[in-house]
């Protein structure tokens, strides 16, 4: 080995060894300066001498090529949900289900925090890593694992010995409260869109297509669970934790040991009181069954494990004031009526802003602009307001009714038949526009990376865009002369938008944003019509011969088609190129069948099994 050979080597061991004692041990030896003057040196060394590159050295946390989508795996473990219990009561259940089941009086136990972030799962082949997947929906997840590696706590390459051939752990990745508000404040100053709490800042993290941007986030991870290991076996959950620290991984300082039914309740309420106090938001607590043989021996239900629960906290509640209530109208027309508090931290988070539904939902709370309500993250997640404080009502209040006219049109509203929604009905709301173009371009519909709430409200107000067809025919040009809008930017929404013509045809027809016509439904659509021309020829009559499509389905895609300027914005799509086929099969064995996958399959992914029974007639569920 040649002398600078060597030093990339020796560099490269000092720099995990350091990593490993200030991220897992919270013991560094050297200074930040001194770290960072190791770094550089080896950034230096291995941009001269490419030759010497190695997959695994620590300056790969920087981030690497742009991606153009990210690729899908199987778990060869499935990650599934926990079954959740929601108060003390239903843990002690839990706790007596288990007593039960064992004949142990006091079965061991682990109590560990449930953190509010996202699930992945690391794979590892003999000490290297080398796949990181998000949990998807528990069977496949999306390939992360260049965004995985910018983790600093996620070793690159195992610390220590003895190393399976294979090793999947799973872990919660997540941004502290302290991280999250400075990423805030510097996305203010940099007049960016702010995240609207923690979880979500660590989604739009990990999902970045450029990891480089993902390594300037604050992400972090503690593992918790094992997914499947070769060669190596472990007696309790705890020996296997304690193997994952030596091995270089973070686990949570408050897990803890737990002996008895009053020890796991004690657990509980001490982990709920101490949340606040936390630098992670965590939702609840997670108890599992200590001997992973009895776990094996518990086993399954359809979806959760018999042998761990989630222990949830009572949401996060607040008293704050109804300053007043903004109107807001969506891409079908409907008056949304919000209220605007008096800001207040719930949970970390600063709320000030909360859906009030509907004016039915207001008069049977009886809420009014100037009240004092309790207002509750549910799921600590969505705001809404659970009660008037009446008693502490001040002498001046306002009662609110919704408008007669539209507050961005002006057009005259109308209370639908049999329903509690208020729409405006001028179909040349610019309020509807906005919101249909966004729908259109969402991921679940034509999926336009890129176009985003603020670029489609300029576009709109400029008079680029007059409905969802006039995306294809935007040109760079007119983006580049955007504020904050460069060539590159420009560049990439236009191939966004011409890739979004690839679509499949239930994704177009999802896009369209027919009322009552939601994912589901587009599916069935498309494979009983297989074109737009034959959905738009459709009859009320033909429509409800069709399973899952009723009368009130039908009249809303009849009546939606029947529109002329409905039908002239489809035939200017299919002008455009979007005029998609969908494969029919008159043969149909599986008809009136439902399947539901589980576990992993061998020879295709989920998504494609279920694509594969539907074209046989079949439908495809996510539970039995």
């Amino acid at each position: 080995m040649n002398p600078t050979e060597k030093r990339i080597r020796d560099l490269q061991e000092q720099l995990r060894e350091h990593n490993y004692r200030y991220y897992v041990l919270d013991d560094p030896l050297i200074s930040d300066a001194e770290y960072d003057r190791l770094f550089r040196e080896l950034q230096e060394h291995e941009k001269a001498h490419p030759e010497f590159s190695d997959p695994d050295s620590p300056t790969r946390r920087v981030g690497g090529a742009v991606l153009g989508s990210f690729g899908t795996k199987s778990h060869r473990l499935p990650m599934l949900s926990l079954a959740n219990a929601l108060n003390e009561t239903e843990l002690r259940e839990f706790h007596q289900r288990i007593v039960r089941a064992t004949g142990d009086p006091h079965p061991e136990l682990v109590g560990e925090p449930k953190l509010d972030g996202l699930g992945v799962e690391l794979i590892y082949e003999n000490g290297m890593f080398r796949t990181g997947l998000t949990r998807g929906d528990g069977y496949t997840g999306e390939d992360i694992t260049e965004n995985l590696k910018t983790i600093h706590q996620i070793p690159l390459r195992l610390h220590g010995k003895p190393l399976p051939p294979l090793l999947e752990v799973r872990g919660e990745v997540y941004i502290s409260r302290s991280h999250f508000e400075k990423l805030n404040r510097e996305r203010a100053d940099a007049g960016e869109k702010l995240f609207a709490n923690p979880r979500n800042a660590a989604a739009g993290s990990l999902r970045q297509l450029d990891s480089r941007i993902t390594a300037k986030r604050p992400l972090e991870i503690y593992v918790y669970a094992p997914g499947k290991i070769d060669d190596l076996l472990f007696k309790t959950h705890t020996d296997f934790l304690e193997q994952l620290r030596s091995w270089g991984f973070r686990i949570h300082p408050h897990n803890r040991l737990i002996r008895s039914e009053d020890d796991m309740i004690a657990y509980y309420r001490d982990m709920e009181a101490i949340r606040e106090s936390l630098d992670v938001d965590i939702d609840g607590i997670v108890i599992k069954v200590n001997d992973l043989a009895l776990q094996e021996r518990l086993g399954m239900r359809t979806r959760t494990p018999r042998w761990a629960i989630a222990g949830k906290f009572k949401a996060r509640q607040e008293i704050t004031q109804i300053e007043s209530i903004d109107v807001q109208v969506g891409r079908t027309g409907v008056l949304t009526p919000v209220a605007n508090l008096t800001p207040v931290q719930i949970g970390g988070v600063l709320v000030k802003r909360v859906t009030l539904h509907n004016q039915d939902e207001i008069d049977r709370k009886d809420i009014r602009i100037g009240d004092r309500v309790v207002v509750e993250r549910a799921g600590d997640v969505i705001p809404k307001v659970i009660k008037v404080i009446t008693e502490r009502r001040p002498e001046r209040t306002e009662v609110f009714r919704l408008p007669d006219h539209c507050p961005v049109c002006g057009a005259k509203v109308q209370r639908m038949e049999g329903g509690v929604a208020v729409k405006c009905v001028h179909r040349d709301c610019p309020a509807q526009l906005k919101n249909g173009i966004e729908h259109f371009a969402s991921k679940r519909a034509m999926d336009i990376e890129g176009l985003g709430e603020k670029i489609v409200e300029r576009l709109v107000d400029e008079g680029s865009l007059a409905s969802v067809a006039d995306l294809y025919r935007l040109d760079a040009s007119v983006l580049e002369k955007m504020e904050r809008f460069g060539e590159r930017s420009a560049a990439n929404l236009i191939a966004s938008i011409g890739n979004s013509r690839k679509r499949s045809l239930h994704h177009v027809i999802y896009a369209l944003g027919i009322p009552n016509v939601g994912e589901y439904l587009a599916r069935v659509l498309a494979r009983q019509f297989a074109s737009l021309d034959a959905l738009m020829q459709a009859d009320a009559a033909s429509l409800i011969a069709i399973d899952d499509i009723g009368e009130i389905v039908a009249e809303s895609i009849v009546n939606y088609f029947a529109d002329p300027d409905n039908r002239n914005m489809v035939r200017k799509l299919q002008s455009y190129g979007i005029d998609p086929r969908e494969k029919v099969s008159a043969y149909a064995p599986l008809s009136n069948k439902i399947f539901v996958f589980t576990g992993t399959l061998t020879t295709l992914t989920r998504d494609a099994a279920k694509d594969m029974v539907r074209e046989l007639g079949a439908k495809a569920s996510g539970s039995v």
